[in-house]
């Protein structure tokens, strides 16, 4: 068998496919003629967000049976194609949950406290205790929308801050109700009762552009949005006019419609606090998406176990 680890991947994990003495492992630093040529013995694919695994790529790659993204999007690898080749695609949904709940709890305690500008200006020998009044996350209300493994994640932080957790997901199990501190409710009355929102869902036709001018307008007046999933799910140009008008107290993003974001009228914006698409890049994330994504291509290639597949049947 022949792996290909196209892009930086977790020590641990190629150490995973390092145990079979008779597999010949090719990390990313190793690649020296073009990916395309690498793969055209591969049996494996490992890629992360950067590689795009398009049809043009594939038709170099003759045997190849998987593809494993070690993390959850795959808007980067041309599912179709791969299921045309009979090319199985898997995720590890989860795996870094915790690492993108955490980035959302930072984001909106970073907006409550405008910490960015609190930073800024006392770099530049400012002290404007008196602009910087800041707010609490105690006693207000947070709507999730998506409550899978990262939202559930997010809910159960936003509780201990003394938070009211309201969530739509249409697939959630109607006993999370009971074991968490979180109200299930449809999607116009997350938006339309919350002080916070944020976004964990993946993207679809039903998804894509919910935030837009029409649903921002059903919102309370000076709402906070938070979005680490997808850059899709919200029309950038009607958020940075919701922001501008003040109707939209404050937005932050770690997700783009184009990455990086060029010329998004959203960077002009002073309430908004923007990073690099790095809520799940913490160290221990990376690794455990890695691990994940490793066992789970092993099983495939050694026992036909699939796991985690966005395109088996």
């Amino acid at each position: 068998m022949k792996i290909v680890l196209a892009e930086k991947t977790s020590p641990a994990a190629v150490k995973i496919f390092q145990t079979e003495k008779d597999w010949t492992v090719v990390t990313a630093d190793q690649i020296k003629n073009g990916l395309a040529a690498e793969i055209a013995d591969a049996d494996a694919l490992i890629v992360r967000s950067a590689v795009q695994v398009d049809e043009a790529l594939l038709a170099n790659a003759k045997k190849l049976r998987v593809v494993g993204r070690a993390g959850v999007g795959v808007d980067n690898i041309d599912t179709p194609a791969a299921t045309k080749r009979n090319i199985i695609v898997m995720n590890t949904p989860g795996a870094n949950a915790v690492a993108v709940a955490e980035h959302t709890i930072l984001l909106m305690l970073a907006m409550a406290r405008s910490l960015v500008r609190a930073d800024v200006t006392t770099r530049e020998g400012k002290w404007e205790k008196k602009s910087l009044m800041g707010s609490e996350l105690r006693g207000k209300t947070l709507g999730i929308v998506g409550l899978g493994r990262i939202g559930v994640e997010v809910a159960k932080r936003a509780a201990t801050f003394g938070m009211t957790v309201l969530a739509n997901d249409p697939a959630a199990a109607p006993e999370l109700e009971h074991s968490m501190s979180v109200r299930l409710v449809s999607r116009e009355q997350v938006f339309t009762t919350s002080d916070y929102i944020t976004l964990h869902v993946a993207l679809t036709p039903k998804t894509q552009n919910m935030i837009d001018a029409a649903s921002i307008a059903t919102m309370k007046k000076g709402v906070r949005i938070i979005n680490c999933a997808r850059g899709e799910l919200i029309v950038e140009q009607d958020l940075a006019a919701a922001l501008q008008s003040g109707q939209v107290g404050g937005a932050a993003l770690d997700v783009y419609c184009e990455e990086p974001p060029k010329g998004s009228p959203l960077l002009g914006c002073p309430n908004l606090i923007a990073t690099p698409h790095i809520a799940g890049s913490t160290t221990e994330a990376q690794e455990a998406v890695g691990t994940q994504i490793a066992h789970q291509v092993m099983d495939y290639l050694r026992k036909g176990i699939i796991v985690n597949a966005v395109n088996a049947k």
